[in-house]
């Protein structure tokens, strides 16, 4: 493994660069770096060695991070720094960046999952001048085996480590099962679901969709004789004091799960999309005894006892256009007619009310201490450029050529004084497919419109990882000028970010957002093996 270094770089940079490697266990950086071929000429070369970690590959790693520091510009930084590494400036522009921890960070057994890769990555952000990192607590590790049972262990080792190098956290509750990282919901809640399936949402086919809760059981008494809000206020409270040497010093925000993937939303796709886009528009989730329940009530107070009896009847869940035919049809579809303005009226404020009671709940719960409340909503840019926008009417945003559906959503975070977390931030528009008339950048700007209106921020993620210059200069161009963004978190860290194709991107977006592009002259030429096979590709969709 050979790195041409073009300019003069020093040799007390690397020894700085070395110190954070020992310091976060991960390899004895001199040991494998060979000085007697350094030199302060040009095209000298530095050779590194291997290490024996797994996670993340460390001859990725450690040239990489090598490469990033090793400039006058971060010499410079370091010294006025003391050994921060370049370290860029919140007051520059007012935006703060994250990244987001490996979804398994913290294991279902509550150890933390390739600590000595996770330390290293950590210093390396440090390094880099990034303000903080984001760590997923899963209510299915923390309270896996009974309720009011809770293990924080592993979460509070990794909130010990990060503050041990200087760097804020992020918390995301997360009350969601997840695929990707396999993990479910807590054994004694998954147990309740095997005999009271209505606890989850239900299609019209009958499919449960068993990764949360349906949000028609907030206030039911189906687990164990408490309410899911209940046992959520005594998660919130638990934590609070379990973390409270960290509050407000350390943590500085928390995010709290609504739904799938911890976002606000309906399940109305059960399965993951490839590339992140679906080509159907879902299928409206009303149809568990609960929800049904709900609907009736409604349906008769509205003076139409018929339209309660079930959800409507022309909305098909398929993969080809829905906008062809049935419910959905772009001019005469039944979403237009007196009905439709019903049922989609009742579904969306379902889930208005859903957040506004988990919210509500967690900004009086952390109303004493000095920290940030926010929940996440999604970007749901398929059929966009539609009429009838049928993907976010099965998501639960009624939204259409006729109604701005983020109104509603956004001034009830405003009344909760939350902050908004909105994915997507890398999408463009010329990149999604045309048969899907999607439209990500469009949709954005609806909803940071409605954002700024009413005074809500923003907390901007990407959906995918990727070392494609255009995705970072898309993030760039959404958090630059007058938008509402004031943290944005890169997701997620693990072995594809340190991958030879993905940091060095990374590396200079993060330089680009604070301060002018280098002369090429000042640019590294990289000469790097093949990267040993990773375990996950290059791009892929993130979720939390």
């Amino acid at each position: 493994m050979e790195v041409s270094v073009i300019g003069s770089c020093q040799v007390n940079n690397l020894a700085r660069i070395d110190l954070g490697y020992r310091e976060a266990g991960l390899c004895n950086f001199s040991k494998n770096l060979n000085f007697a071929k350094f030199s302060s000429q040009k095209n000298s070369k530095l050779c590194i060695g291997q290490s024996s970690i797994s996670w993340p590959s460390s001859r990725s790693l450690c040239p990489l991070i090598l490469r990033t520091f090793a400039t006058d510009q971060t010499e410079a930084a370091v010294a006025s720094e003391k050994a921060s590494g370049c370290r860029r400036s919140e007051a520059d522009n007012g935006l703060r960046l994250y990244v987001g921890l490996p979804l398994d960070a913290v294991s279902g057994s509550n150890t933390i999952n390739h600590a000595r890769a996770i330390a290293a990555g950590l210093k390396a952000l440090k390094l880099l001048g990034i303000d903080g990192v984001e760590l997923p607590i899963w209510w299915g590790v923390a309270e896996k085996e009974a309720m009011g049972q809770y293990n924080w262990t592993g979460c509070l080792a990794l909130a010990e480590l990060v503050q041990k190098l200087g760097l804020k956290l992020h918390v995301s509750l997360c009350f969601h099962a997840s695929k990707e990282s396999r993990i479910q919901l807590p054994e004694w809640v998954s147990q309740i679901g095997e005999s009271q399936p209505d606890i989850f949402f239900t299609d019209r086919s009958g499919q449960c969709y068993k990764d949360c809760l349906s949000l028609s059981v907030d206030d039911l008494p189906v687990l164990h004789g408490k309410t899911p809000i209940q046992v959520y206020k005594e998660f919130f409270e638990n934590f609070k004091t379990s973390f409270s040497s960290f509050m407000g010093s350390t943590i500085t925000g928390i995010s709290i799960g609504l739904g799938p993937d911890g976002e606000l939303r309906y399940p109305s796709h059960h399965n993951p999309a490839k590339n992140g886009q679906h080509r159907g528009a879902g299928e409206f989730q009303c149809c568990d005894k609960n929800m049904l329940s709900h609907l009736k009530q409604h349906a008769e107070a509205f003076g139409n006892p018929l339209w309660g009896l079930s959800g409507p009847h022309d909305a098909f869940n398929s993969d080809e256009s829905p906008i062809s035919s049935g419910f959905f049809k772009e001019n005469g579809g039944s979403w237009e007619t007196q009905y439709g303005d019903f049922f989609l009226s009742w579904y969306a404020d379902q889930l208005i009310s859903h957040g506004d009671r988990l919210l509500s709940l967690a900004a009086s719960t952390f109303s004493d201490v000095p920290i940030t409340v926010s929940g996440k909503i999604p970007l749901i840019q398929s059929w966009y450029k539609t009429r009838s926008h049928p993907a976010e009417l099965t998501a639960g945003f009624y939204n259409t050529v006729n109604r701005d559906g983020y109104e509603g959503i956004i001034e009830m975070f405003s009344r909760n004084s939350c902050k908004i977390i909105l994915p997507g931030m890398d999408l463009e528009d010329e990149h999604q497919p045309k048969e899907t008339l999607s439209s990500p950048e469009l949709l954005i700007k609806q909803i940071i419109s409605n954002c700024r209106k009413q005074g809500v921020q923003i907390s901007g993620q990407n959906v995918m990882i990727s070392g494609s210059p255009r995705g970072f200069e898309q993030i760039k161009n959404n958090l630059v000028g007058e938008n509402a963004v004031d943290l944005f978190t890169y997701q997620r860290m693990g072995a594809s970010f340190f991958s030879p194709e993905h940091f060095p991107s990374f590396t200079e977006f993060v330089r680009n957002l604070s301060q002018p592009k280098l002369h090429s002259d000042d640019l590294l030429v990289e000469e790097v093996d093949s990267a040993e096979s990773l375990p996950e590709k290059n791009l892929q969709r993130q979720a939390a």
